[in-house]
């Protein structure tokens, strides 16, 4: 009644699917922002050149702590599974680099990209989508400024993302709208003074 996916899945495999989507994601982003601020503290400006892609990588190292030490134990099996096969994915891509195997590297690589352009999402399947950019002052009001205009202007935004830029100053906010209406939507933000780029969806 409510709209929601319902996926249902025993116990044992409902802990073997978390470590591999929730769980060792969280430790390895956590991992990543240790080693980003170990070698900060030799480089202070290191964290100031932590752009959109890191800050996506380690957004989750920011959740609360106290619940994974008693997560990481009763999932211990299913996590130390998966902890396996990221250290052999990384030490293959380590073997790869330093025999200087680009087609190693180019095929992972693509394989990754293809994985992740496929990765369910809440759009629906059935209809053309365009993705607007939207370069923005990274300041208090600019988000709510750009909803409200798509309300307005009766534009249904799918998925929406924020891309803080590593000075700070700017950003990027990224719209994915219904193909059909992303002429309008472009009108409205131009009538507004922002100046944005849309691209289909692949």
């Amino acid at each position: 009644e409510i709209g929601a996916d319902v996926v249902v899945i025993d116990a044992d495999s409902h802990d073997e699917l978390v470590a591999v989507v929730s769980h060792v994601p969280h430790l390895t982003a956590g991992a990543l922002m240790r080693i980003a601020d170990d070698h900060s503290q030799e480089h202070r400006p290191l964290l100031r050149l932590a752009a959109g892609g890191f800050r996506d990588m380690t957004r989750i190292a920011a959740g609360n702590p106290g619940i994974w030490p008693d997560i990481c134990i009763d999932n211990s099996d299913a996590i130390l599974s998966v902890i396996d096969e990221v250290i052999a994915s990384l030490d293959q891509t380590r073997k790869n680099i330093a025999s200087r195997d680009k087609d190693a590297l180019l095929k992972d690589l693509e394989h990754a990209r293809s994985a992740r352009v496929n990765l369910p999402t809440g759009v629906p399947v059935d209809i053309d989508l365009d993705v607007v950019r939207i370069p923005v002052l990274d300041q208090p009001g600019e988000l709510a400024s750009l909803t409200r205009l798509a309300t307005e202007i009766d534009v249904n935004i799918y998925d929406l993302e924020i891309a803080h830029s590593s000075e700070g100053e700017r950003g990027v906010v990224i719209m994915v709208v219904p193909a059909e209406k992303s002429e309008r939507l472009v009108g409205g933000l131009m009538a507004n003074g922002y100046r944005p780029s849309v691209r289909a969806m692949e």
